[in-house]
This record gives C-alpha cells, sequence and structure tokens, in this order.
C-alpha cells in the first residue's frame, strides 16, 4: 500500500520516512531480451543463456539500466502524491548497481525520502530507491530520484 501525500507541501515534512514498499516483480529471459531489443544492448551476458551458463552467474542476468527503469514501475506503488497539477521526474543523482539480478529473480522497490524543497514554484523531492533481490543481502541498484510535484 502507498504512502499517500494529500498535497504536495505534505512531502516537506516528511523527510527521512520510509516510504515503504512496491510488490515483488520476476524478471524473466524475455522481459531481458525486450529490453535488449529496445537499446540494442544484445551483450551474451544477458541475452545467451547457453553461454551465460558457462559465465560468471551461471544464467543470464537483467541489463542494469532494464533494473533502474524499473524503478519508474516500483515508485507509483510506494508513494502517491495528490492534489498536484503535475508531477515529472526531473533526474537522479547517485546511482550504483551492487549486485547482478539473475533470470527468475523477483525484485521490488524500497523507498526512503532523503531530501525535499520547494524550488520555483513546486516541491522537489529527492527519494532513495533500493531495488532489493529476494533472498539477497546486497540490492541490485540504489537511485536517488528527483521528482517535482507542481501544486
Amino acid at each position: 500500500m502507498a504512502t499517500v501525500f494529500e498535497n504536495p507541501s505534505e512531502i516537506l515534512n516528511a523527510v527521512g520516512k520510509q516510504l515503504g514498499k512496491s510488490d515483488w516483480l520476476v524478471i524473466d529471459q524475455e522481459r531481458i531480451d525486450q529490453f535488449a531489443e529496445a537499446t540494442g544492448d544484445h551483450q551474451w551476458i544477458h541475452v545467451d543463456p547457453e553461454r551465460a551458463k558457462e559465465g560468471p552467474y551461471g544464467a543470464t542476468i537483467a541489463h542494469g539500466y532494464l533494473t533502474q527503469s524499473l524503478v519508474n514501475f516500483f515508485l507509483p506503488q510506494i508513494v502517491e502524491v495528490r492534489g498536484a497539477s503535475m508531477g515529472i521526474n526531473y533526474g537522479a543523482d547517485k546511482l550504483r548497481f551492487p549486485a547482478p539480478v539473475p533470470v527468475g529473480s523477483r525484485i521490488r522497490g524500497s523507498a526512503e525520502l532523503i531530501a525535499c524543497e520547494e524550488i520555483k514554484g513546486c516541491i522537489q523531492a529527492t527519494v532513495r530507491v533500493s531495488v532489493e533481490i529476494e533472498g539477497s543481502e546486497r540490492p541490485a541498484c540504489v537511485i536517488d530520484t528527483i521528482s517535482r510535484y507542481y501544486p
């Protein structure tokens, strides 16, 4: 269940708040292959299951940028800002890929509001999203997303 802010200004008082977790999502070979097609990144570690069996992870792994892109899938499950005329993805700060995502893994997003300020007629929120891998101590991806909400 998403953390709900009734209006953008409520976010200002929530810095340091754990916002919650998304549902789990299975990363299958079809999703990996579709990402490879969309980006032109056909490296064998992602798209060749037979060769990847002999590789360092014993199976294909998701592209790091595929994992990052799924943050936009997870965030609406974690946080909802009502009373905004518009919300935009402004960018991101720190991005890391501490662990690979083997095919068949289940991943989910976990988020914390780490900064928030008023800027140019909007509220700018920085949310640190950790993409967790079920059964792994290390996350697949950690990214500080920056969103702007216009009242």
